[in-house]
């Protein structure tokens, strides 16, 4: 896949980190605190006056991320509360009139601009503190207008038009934008037409006012994703490393590192980019748990990249509980599923590699093509890897590199 424009650094710059924080961060419940836990919004808003993130260092987030192989980033400028952490001119609710006082978006902008990190923003539709916006009690709304509001959605559009235009031409160049919540469902081509003229190499994502330029899958949300051997359109997946909440909790549950790098294999592998989540501590510091497992996962992330950024081809084979992928005549074989046993059979594939690899840790795989019990049925042999270290690794997605001096097609 292609745009042909300054929009491609997407396809090479596949893994990304996402980045849920605001005032929410201080009760450090959920990012939607006062919609879940019915919050009165006159209670919510006087969290401005504790907004003070000493230890915010965009440095130390980036370090990070590129410690773990991410080579991009996604930040909320706002979230459904409506707190904005830039300095914009459409609302005092904003980190700018807070004890900080600083534009946070600023600040992780000129720090991404100097290393060369592309940077996307994230901003919400909904905002539950604005007076335009027609809070109605629908989905990631609250239940309906405050004292004072005047609901009033095209009025509401324009304010949010005013800052998208500040996002767009106070942090110099913006990779991308991820729209989310179109709870309206409002129809309105314009803003994006805004984006793509003052941010022309920035990607939009399909959450928006238009169908924008990719998808965006979330968790495990879309099963019949699974079914897929690769993308129909540009894809972006996103995922946050805790089961409750993409905002910082401090009792969160989290996923295992087996369960995260299934799924960062099986949307990489069919050739989608990927967004993982943290939420930062009110303090701006990424919590001790989130990074553990974000190095634990880069771990395994870099050994096996070559592999998941490789060119999707899973129709070699009919065994579907394997992803493949292939650079030139190397071929890579992606166990993203539970493995029942320590082979893995690739039928129709019968050429056999000159030699495999387990990605893993880099011992060498063994490899036959011969007929099996299994195989009477059929009454043809097929590539099969075997001896696998399944339970030595039971922690880990396996991931083999086979090179051939010709890669075969299938049954060739």
């Amino acid at each position: 896949m292609a745009f042909g424009d300054g929009r491609d650094w997407f396809f090479q710059r596949r893994y990304g980190l996402f980045v849920h924080w605001g005032l929410y961060a201080i009760h450090a419940r959920h990012e939607q605190e006062q919609w879940r836990f019915k919050v009165p919004s006159e209670e919510y808003v006087q969290l401005a006056e504790q907004w003070n993130p000493t230890r915010f260092d965009p440095d130390a987030w980036l370090d990070l991320a590129e410690a773990v192989g991410m080579e991009y980033l996604c930040l909320t400028t706002r979230h459904h509360d409506g707190f904005c952490l830039w300095d914009t001119r459409q609302t005092t609710f904003s980190t700018m009139h807070t004890p900080y006082g600083r534009d946070i978006v600023g600040m992780m902008a000129e720090a991404c601009h100097r290393r060369g990190f592309p940077l996307c923003l994230y901003c919400s539709i909904p905002d539950w503190h604005h007076p335009y916006y027609p809070n109605q009690g629908r989905h990631h709304e609250l239940p309906g207008p405050k004292p004072g509001d005047r609901p009033d959605l095209l009025a509401f559009v324009e304010v949010l038009r005013e800052q998208v235009r500040e996002l767009c031409t106070q942090y110099g160049e913006i990779h991308g934008f991820w729209w989310d919540n179109n709870v309206d469902e409002h129809v309105d081509p314009s803003l994006n037409a805004l984006i793509r003229e003052l941010q022309p190499n920035c990607i939009i994502n399909d959450r928006g006012f238009d169908p924008g330029d990719f998808g965006t899958p979330e968790r495990d949300f879309d099963p019949s994703l699974d079914a897929l051997s690769g993308f129909a359109r540009p894809t972006e997946a996103c995922q946050s490393v805790g089961m409750e909440s993409w905002g910082y909790r401090a009792d969160e549950d989290y996923y295992s590192d087996l369960h995260l790098q299934r799924s960062l294999a099986k949307y990489l592998a069919r050739g989608g980019n990927y967004l993982l989540n943290v939420g930062p501590k009110a303090d701006g510091a990424i919590p001790i748990e989130a990074e553990r497992i974000l190095r634990r996962l880069g771990d395994w992330y870099v050994r096996v990249r070559p592999a998941l950024l490789g060119e999707p081809c899973s129709t070699l084979t009919d065994n579907r509980d394997v992803l493949l992928t292939r650079r030139g005549d190397m071929l890579y074989v992606i166990c993203h599923r539970e493995m029942a046993g320590d082979a893995v059979k690739l039928r129709p594939l019968t050429g056999a590699p000159k030699r495999a690899t387990l990605l893993n840790d880099g011992r060498a795989v063994d490899f036959a093509v011969e007929l099996l019990p299994s195989d009477h049925v059929a009454g043809t042999a097929c590539l099969r890897l075997k001896r696998l270290p399944v339970n030595e690794l039971a922690g880990q997605v396996l991931v083999m590199a086979l090179e051939f001096d010709r890669l075969p097609s299938a049954g060739g």
